[in-house]
């Protein structure tokens, strides 16, 4: 008995923080912050459309057993988060109570919407939602992150204190490398295939002068490609942009027919081999660009 009970306390002292994550950024975020005090899961990939994911029972198991729920917020996940909070049923990560978390309340949005009509596609009515894609945002977030882990474990503050302090000083480093790298970017004209990259093209000052939808999640027309193609006659492009889960005919049809290359991002971690964390992620969307201009 004596030893059953050595063995259960050992257990729990040596328990983690179990976290739901709802983007493959802010499960590495909570890697990085976490190290070995949490067990984090990620509830979609790099290849999935994070506006469009299904309630699956075995996500509403993660997230019953979750003791923090890490969301983008801002209405990225308003199609399928709200179902799995209420079907899981975790009174700890419910809104409102420390265990859920919604990076966007910690970051400046861009893009408001002045009025919101289901005629113009899909428009979030809080603004832009992929604000991770600058860098200076995630360091935002991991300040309140951290915030957030020493509230939930007080016995490990100081700990997660010490990895926060690593993990700033990097990346406060990282961003200061990737910015010099990349002032070759500055002004070069772009083509997106989605409303993906607005906060990115503010960061690196490039100049998005086209769209391949004409409006926000919603398929081009042939005529509106049409359009798109005699407009860039006029206003020409150096590249188009696509994410890495986003679906390639869009962007090959304008690449066939303009003669411009398409340059797919890993948009998050794990959208291609080398964005195996929040460092790779940014290396290689700096790089990719870098190679499309200079080609």
């Amino acid at each position: 008995m004596v030893i059953t009970g050595l063995l259960l306390v050992a257990s729990f002292a040596q328990a983690k923080l179990q976290v739901f994550a709802c983007e493959p950024e802010w499960a590495a975020l909570a890697k990085a912050l976490g190290g070995d005090e949490v067990s984090v899961f990620s509830a979609t990939t790099a290849m999935q459309d994070p506006h469009r994911i299904q309630a699956r029972p075995s996500l509403i198991a993660r997230m019953r057993r979750a003791d923090l729920v890490i969301c983008n917020g801002a209405g990225l996940e308003a199609g399928w988060l709200p179902v799995l909070l209420r079907r899981a049923a975790n009174p700890a990560v419910q809104v409102g109570k420390a265990g859920y978390f919604e990076a966007a309340d910690y970051v400046s949005l861009i893009d408001i919407p002045h009025s919101v009509d289901r005629a113009g596609g899909d428009v979030h009515h809080q603004g832009d939602p992929h604000f991770h894609t600058d860098p200076r945002n995630i360091a935002k977030v991991a300040l309140a992150l951290t915030k957030r882990l020493r509230q939930l474990e007080p016995d490990k503050a100081g700990r997660y204190k010490s990895l926060a302090d690593r993990f700033m000083q990097q990346w406060q480093q990282a961003i200061h490398r990737w910015q010099r790298q990349a002032k070759a970017l500055r002004g070069v004209p772009i083509v997106t295939q989605h409303k993906s990259w607005s906060y990115l093209i503010n960061w690196l000052g490039l100049k998005e002068v086209a769209r391949l939808e004409a409006k926000p999640g919603v398929p081009p027309s042939a005529a509106y490609l049409e359009q798109l193609l005699r407009r860039l006659k006029q206003q020409p492009a150096s590249m188009i942009l696509r994410a890495a889960y986003q679906p390639g005919r869009p962007s090959a049809w304008l690449a066939e027919r303009s003669g411009l290359s398409v340059v797919t991002l890993p948009y998050t971690v794990g959208g291609n081999k080398a964005a195996v964390d929040l460092f790779g992620l940014f290396d290689e969307t700096i790089r990719l660009l870098l190679q499309a201009v200079q080609s």
